[in-house]
């Protein structure tokens, strides 16, 4: 099996046993949403400026791996014409699902990210890809992807897992792993996975995520860091996520 297949079947796993990031938003959030009050998040817990995002209304938006009806359903609430692009079969699931129950359109693909986006280029204003290329092996061909999708001056909004997490062992006290954590090319690393039922996860370098969005064009205008949000390395403050917005040059 693809280990891309292993991930959306672990997800799917995951959300059955009520994974925090498979729980679809409320009714009563959605509303609070088309009156002006909501915060989407691209890392476990720092809230994304909304200044990061301009005005919705009217704007085309893609959701890159970004399924489970959580962030699309604000956006769809905030104006924006939707499409999400996820390879959890759930996942969409809830989206269909959210999308349904509030009455609002949305292009809804299951597809997998490290194939050739189905788009045409410039087919978007806005991607919000928050962190997930955790999961793949190779991030520098989907941020060529995602800048051939934008228009000109289009937004790129994306949440990445530093190599911290990769390092330390389950209870974050001990440096274990060397780098890069790849799991397809080091079997002691793919059994620590199979071990935590973590699917299959990779590390990137900066060099990979900042640099990889450099080369294919991107200028990148802001960033933040964020922790884990629970476990020792939160306790002590240390980041392990990253908060980017990058812009494809062009009006």
């Amino acid at each position: 099996m693809a280990y891309q297949d292993i991930n959306a079947r672990t997800i799917d796993k995951w959300i059955r046993e009520g994974w925090e990031w498979g729980v679809p938003i409320s009714h009563e959030v959605y509303e609070r949403a088309k009156a002006g009050a909501w915060d989407v998040r691209l890392t476990p817990n720092r809230p994304v400026p909304h200044a990061w995002f301009g005005d919705l209304r009217g704007k085309k938006l893609l959701g890159l791996a970004s399924g489970g009806g959580q962030q699309m359903p604000v956006f769809a609430a905030l104006g924006a014409v939707c499409t999400v692009l996820d390879y959890s079969p759930l996942q969409i699931e809830s989206e269909r699902m959210v999308a349904a129950r509030e009455g609002y359109d949305i292009r809804i693909i299951r597809g997998d990210m490290t194939k050739p986006l189905p788009f045409e280029d410039g087919a978007f204003d806005i991607i919000f890809h928050p962190v997930s290329n955790c999961y793949v092996e190779a991030v520098r061909p989907i941020w060529r992807e995602c800048f051939r999708v934008l228009r000109p001056g289009g937004v790129l909004l994306s949440g990445t897992d530093h190599y911290v997490n990769y390092i330390v062992d389950a209870g974050e006290r001990e440096i274990v792993n060397a780098l890069p954590f790849n799991p397809l090319k080091n079997p002691d690393q793919m059994k620590q996975l199979e071990a935590e039922d973590a699917g299959v996860q990779f590390s990137h370098t900066l060099e990979e995520q900042i640099g990889g969005q450099l080369e294919a064009g991107f200028i990148l205008r802001e960033l933040y860091e964020d922790t884990n949000g629970e476990g020792r390395l939160h306790d002590l403050n240390i980041p392990t996520f990253l908060a980017m917005r990058a812009q494809k040059p062009g009006v």
